[in-house]
């Protein structure tokens, strides 16, 4: 079985794709994960159903800015792989409150980093040859497309928003990482992520929890911007891969050439509701417009070409039936995302104005 006898730490393993890679790797491998989280609003362990009874789950409520922490437990559990996806991810979060992207995503990943580092320093020959610390960022650092082309591994970050800087500049501490100290690292860029278990806040369930509710459908700018959308199991098989047979050193883009624009999106969802889940009127009645988010990026769109070619991924779902999936779970699934809202959740516009507080 994949990945037998090996420990894996997951950083971020109760938000959206952590989750998503921990249930993978529990249900269709043999690795010993243990997962990181400090678990800000956007974790919920209920992502993680029945992982606290597998024997080979461990969770771990511990923030990667906190060294002395982190080094506890990569002596505690002596790891063979970490995959970092600890972040705050949200971008209209970033515009009004950078401060704490740029300390989880930058210090954070410096301290995890560092920590990494110690511990591999100190694995016999065989265990440090095969350690592998797997960084896992956004086509966003790329920053907006004309009308044409697809970012690539050899595209020049171009990072516009507080949280896209905060990713780029993660990267960059990772592959220096590599450069300078010989940690084994590897990078993934992925594009717009959806799929089961999603916190409300991004389009995507946002606009299905609210089109259940019959709510007005608000829509940034004239809807025209463009995403590349990746369902988040063939993200989640994509990262697995990379982790199990990339090239130390190297960055792979995962895209599934999805291209939508944000009106597109919420139209169709709007159409699955109506099927799936009839009201009194068609949904797309509930669409209107707002005014955009400040620095919002006009197109993004991956070539995933690399990973294709040496690793032989693929994704199984294309985005009509991603988004079939999707909307079905978020219909049949009310207590996860209702359990969130009664929390105290609120779904209110931020980001609006570009000014930071801090």
């Amino acid at each position: 079985m994949r990945f037998d006898g090996i420990t894996i730490f997951v950083t971020g393993g109760a938000g959206f794709i952590g989750s998503a890679v921990i249930r993978h790797l529990l249900s269709d491998t043999g690795a010993r994960v243990v997962n990181i989280d400090k678990l800000t609003y956007a974790a919920n362990l209920d992502s993680l159903p029945g992982a606290l009874d597998h024997p080979n789950y461990v969770f771990a409520r511990q923030c990667i800015g906190d060294s002395s922490g982190l080094r506890a437990l990569f002596d505690k559990y002596q790891p063979d792989a970490v995959m970092n996806l600890a972040a705050e991810s949200h971008v209209d979060r970033s515009i009004d409150g950078p401060a704490e992207f740029i300390q989880t995503n930058v210090v954070g990943t410096f301290i995890l980093l560092q920590e990494a580092l110690h511990h591999w320093r100190r694995l016999a020959p065989e265990r440090r040859a095969r350690f592998r610390f797997l960084h896992v960022s956004t086509d966003e650092v790329f920053g907006s497309l004309g009308k044409s082309g697809l970012f690539s591994e050899d595209s020049a970050y171009a990072p516009n928003s507080p949280y896209s800087a905060s990713k780029a500049s993660s990267d960059h501490l990772v592959r220096a990482w590599r450069e300078t100290y010989g940690l084994p690292t590897m990078v993934t860029n992925c594009s717009n992520n959806y799929g089961p278990y999603h916190f409300p806040e991004k389009l995507i369930p946002h606009m299905i929890i609210r089109g259940l509710a019959n709510e007005p459908l608000p829509i940034y700018g004239d809807g025209g911007n463009v995403r590349d959308w990746l369902y988040v199991a063939d993200h989640v098989e994509a990262l697995t891969l990379v982790l199990e047979h990339g090239r130390i050193g190297e960055t792979y883009n995962i895209g599934a050439r999805c291209e939508r624009s944000n009106l597109q999106v919420v139209e169709r969802i709007c159409d699955l509701l109506d099927d799936i889940s009839p009201g009194a009127a068609e949904r797309r009645g509930l669409i209107g417009f707002v005014p955009d988010r400040p620095g919002h990026d006009r197109r993004y769109a991956i070539d995933p070409g690399k990973i294709e070619r040496e690793l032989g991924w693929r994704p199984r779902e294309d985005f009509e039936s991603g988004l079939v999936k999707t909307v079905r779970w978020f219909c049949c699934n009310r207590t996860w995302w209702q359990n969130i809202l009664d929390r105290g959740y609120e779904h209110a516009r931020i980001g609006l104005e570009g000014n930071s507080n801090e």
